[in-house]
């Protein structure tokens, strides 16, 4: 019994180990000179005092715009995603296998392909330079996998637990906020993490869309700071760095729901 309890807290300390090392690679990287980086003994501790956050010049105007298309992509993505997941699990209508194809096909196309037809309709529409035109275009690629998740998680709450909700009073237009939805929290925090990293990663479009620097998200700004002569690392590795933070503590965050979700959705027999 001790040997395995050993085993196991050393299973779980390599792998803490092998997913944190990237970070603490990032952070001694950010806080060393260029020189340093490349002596032939690079310093291996970090210093914070070597932060240099006054290059980052616009970083945190980046984020801001980066945290707009996420949380966006996110709340848009999940609105759609539940509605359209109920509609597919519980009714039957005409189209409905084409539907969900059409869904699922949407996953076949690599958003490469589509650029050029989505700039020329954002330019028709005024959506070109602007924010919201990225949310849009994230949720169209988004969504549907939230779709699937929802319709999933859906399938496998039992009809009767409607059907005893109906009896007691509980109206149509109401069953899904207060009885299907408390039931499918968990598979809204995953379909939530999917969603938001695919906002919050958002390079194709901002590069294509967005011509303002100012409207930049983060993905896009980081990139700037490549050079093609000179690229000076350490504010390179600290823009990452504080890139990758705020993506990292909400993953952490919802983590928690996705975890505490699955006892809390359980139905009294």
């Amino acid at each position: 019994m001790v040997i395995g309890r050993i085993l196991r807290f050393l299973a779980v300390l390599v792998l803490v180990i092998g997913a944190g090392f990237p970070l603490y690679w990032m952070l001694t990287t950010a806080t060393r000179t260029t020189e340093e980086i490349f002596s032939d003994s690079p310093p291996l501790v970090p210093d914070p005092g070597g932060l240099d956050l006054g290059a980052l010049g616009p970083m945190l105007g980046w984020l801001t715009n980066s945290a707009f298309v996420a949380f966006g992509t996110t709340l848009l993505s999940l609105v759609l995603a539940v509605l359209a997941g109920y509609a597919l699990s519980r009714y039957r209508f005409r189209g409905k296998g084409l539907f969900g194809f059409a869904l699922f096909a949407t996953q076949m196309l690599p958003e490469a392909l589509v650029v050029v037809p989505l700039y020329a309709i954002f330019l028709v529409v005024g959506l070109l330079n602007d924010l919201g035109g990225l949310v849009l275009a994230n949720t169209a690629f988004a969504m549907p996998v939230a779709v699937w998740i929802m319709k999933s998680a859906m399938d496998r709450i039992p009809i009767e637990i409607e059907e005893s909700a109906r009896v007691d009073g509980c109206p149509q237009y109401a069953m899904l906020p207060q009885i299907i939805l408390p039931l499918v929290m968990p598979s809204v925090a995953a379909a939530a993490v999917i969603t938001f990293f695919d906002g919050w990663n958002e390079f194709l479009f901002a590069s294509t869309f967005m011509v303002d620097k100012e409207k930049w998200p983060a993905s896009k700004g980081l990139a700037s700071y490549v050079g093609e002569f000179v690229t000076p690392l350490g504010t390179v590795m600290t823009a990452a760095l504080i890139f990758t933070v705020p993506a990292i503590v909400f993953f952490l965050l919802v983590q928690r729901r996705i975890v505490s979700g699955l006892t809390s959705g359980s139905v009294k027999g």
